[in-house]
C-alpha cells in the first residue's frame, strides 16, 4: 500500500468521512500530493497531513430572529476556522438550506489551498447558516443578519478572521452584517469583504471569480499550446455572479458563450446568450430562465426533467471550452463523456468542486485541459484580499487597477501550477499541480511554526 492509501485509510478510521463532499475533497488532495510525500519525509515526520485535515476550531451557534409576521424563527450558524498558517482566516459565508457542518468543512479545506495559491497572506475558513434569503423581505434579512453577527462577532477581526460573501450572501447581506458589527464593536475596520463600495468595498468584487476563471483558462490554453478562446463556442452552467461574469468576460474576449442554467433548466442560444437580459432576469427580477425565451423565441429552454438522472443538457452542447459555475458535483461522468465526444478542449471549474471524481479522471485521461476550482476560481478571494489592502491603507483602487492585478494573479497561479506539475512528474495535470503547490506552501509554514 502506498503513502496515499495509508493516509486515506487513517482518515477513514478517524471518522473524517462523516460527510461525503468533505472526504471527496480530502481524497483528491491526498492522492495528488503522494509524489511530494514520497520525495520528502519531513511532511510525514511532522504529521502535517493529519494536522491539516482537522480544523483549528468549529464554531456552531443558534440564530434567533423575528419574521415579518412577528413569528420567532431559529436557524443554525457556523464558522469553520480551518488553518491560519499563512495569515488570518479568510473565506465566505453561505446562507442556504443545504448548509451543514460537513459542507462547510469541505469548503474550508478547499479554501486553505486556494488561498495559498493566490500567493497572498491569508489562511482558510468558511461559514454560514441554513437560513434561506430567497423569498425573504429586506427587513427579515436584516433581522437575521443582525442576530447572526451578534454571535459571529466574537470570533472575527481584521487580523483574526475576515469573512466574505458566498451563495446567498451578497452586498445586501454583507452590508447588514457590517452595520451590526460596527454597532456592536464601535470599530470601523475591514472585518468583512464584499462590502458595498460606499463603505469600504472594492470595485470588481462581483466580477472577480467569473473574470478570474476566464483569465486562468486563457493562460492554461496558452501554456498547453491550444488555440485561444476568441471565436470559440463556450458553455457555462449557473446563473449567479460567477456564471454571469464568466459569460461577460468571455464576450469581452470574443468568445461565444451559448448557455446558462438554473435549478429548473438550461438556456441554449446558439448565437450567443443575451447577457443584458440574463442579468435583468437573475439579478433584478430573480426570475426563472424560462422567461428568457419570451425575449428570444429562437433560443431553446431545456427543463431539467428532459434529461435522465446523472446527465445535464448544458454539457451535451458541442463546445470548445466548458465552465461549470453552479454547484458541487454538477458535472458527472456521463456529462464528461458527452463533452469529450463533442470535442471539448478545456474545462474550467468556476464553482467549488463542480466535477465528480470520475468526471475529472475522464478529462485527465483524455488530455483535456482541466482547471480545478482551487486554482481557477481563486479570483474571488484574490480581490477580497485586495479589498483588505485598500481598507488597511484607507484608499480606493480604480476598476482598471483591480482588474490588472486580478489578471496578473490568475496568470501567476496558472503558471505556478503548471510548473509544479512538471517538477513532480505530472506535466499537464493541473489538479495535482494545484494540490501539491498549495499543500507545500501551507505545510512548510506549519512546520516552521512548530506545534
Amino acid at each position: 500500500m502506498g503513502i496515499a492509501e495509508d493516509e486515506i485509510k487513517k482518515l477513514e478510521n478517524g471518522n473524517c468521512a462523516e460527510n461525503s463532499v468533505f472526504f471527496q475533497a480530502m481524497e483528491e488532495v491526498i492522492y495528488s500530493i503522494a509524489p511530494l510525500l514520497e520525495s520528502d519525509d519531513k511532511y510525514k515526520r511532522h504529521a502535517v497531513l493529519e494536522r491539516l485535515v482537522v480544523p483549528d476550531r468549529i464554531i456552531k451557534f443558534k440564530v434567533t430572529w423575528m419574521d415579518d409576521k412577528q413569528q420567532i424563527q431559529v436557524n443554525t450558524g457556523f464558522r469553520v476556522q480551518f488553518n491560519n498558517a499563512l495569515g488570518p482566516y479568510k473565506g465566505g459565508l453561505r446562507f442556504h438550506p443545504s448548509v451543514n457542518e460537513g459542507i462547510l468543512k469541505f469548503l474550508g479545506f478547499e479554501q486553505i489551498l486556494k488561498n495559498a495559491l493566490t500567493g497572498l497572506p491569508i489562511g482558510g475558513a468558511k461559514g454560514g447558516s441554513d437560513f434561506d434569503p430567497k423569498g425573504k423581505s429586506d427587513f427579515e434579512v436584516m433581522k437575521f443578519c443582525s442576530s447572526f453577527m451578534t454571535e459571529l462577532h466574537k470570533y472575527i477581526g481584521a487580523r483574526i478572521d475576515i469573512p466574505a460573501g458566498d451563495i446567498g450572501v451578497g452586498a445586501r447581506e454583507i452590508g447588514y452584517l457590517f452595520g451590526e458589527y460596527k454597532k456592536i464593536t464601535s470599530t470601523y475596520e475591514g472585518v468583512l469583504t464584499g462590502k458595498p463600495f460606499m463603505f469600504g468595498g472594492s470595485l470588481m468584487r462581483p466580477e472577480a471569480t467569473g473574470y478570474g476563471a476566464v483569465y486562468f483558462t486563457e493562460t492554461m490554453l496558452e501554456l498547453e499550446g491550444k488555440e485561444p478562446l476568441a471565436g470559440k463556442i463556450c458553455t457555462v452552467s449557473g446563473a449567479g455572479n460567477v456564471a454571469l461574469h464568466a459569460i461577460e468576460k468571455l464576450q469581452h474576449l470574443g468568445a461565444i458563450p451559448v448557455s446558462c442554467t438554473d435549478s429548473k433548466g438550461t438556456i441554449y442560444d446558439a448565437r450567443g446568450v443575451d447577457l443584458a437580459l440574463l442579468k435583468d432576469l437573475k439579478l433584478e427580477k430573480r426570475a426563472s430562465l424560462e422567461e428568457y425565451i419570451k425575449g428570444h423565441p429562437e433560443a431553446k429552454y431545456i427543463p431539467v426533467e428532459e434529461y435522465p438522472e446523472g446527465a445535464h443538457a448544458v454539457w451535451d452542447i458541442p463546445c470548445y471550452a466548458a465552465f461549470p459555475c453552479a454547484t458541487q458535483n454538477e458535472l458527472t461522468d456521463i456529462d464528461a463523456q458527452n463533452l469529450i465526444v463533442n470535442g471539448v478542449v478545456s474545462v474550467t471549474e468556476g464553482a467549488n468542486m463542480p466535477s465528480t471524481p470520475k468526471a475529472i479522471d475522464d478529462f485527465l485521461s483524455h488530455k483535456i485541459c482541466f482547471g480545478p476550482a482551487k486554482a481557477a476560481n481563486a479570483g474571488g478571494v484574490a480581490v477580497s484580499e485586495f479589498e483588505m489592502a485598500q481598507n488597511a491603507s484607507m484608499s480606493k483602487w480604480s476598476f482598471e487597477k483591480v482588474d490588472e492585478k486580478l489578471k496578473e494573479t490568475m496568470q501567476q497561479i496558472a503558471k505556478w501550477v503548471a510548473l509544479t506539475a512538471k517538477d513532480y512528474g505530472v506535466e499537464g495535470n493541473y489538479v495535482d499541480g494545484a494540490n501539491i503547490a498549495g499543500f507545500k506552501k501551507v505545510a512548510d509554514a506549519m512546520i516552521a511554526e512548530g506545534i
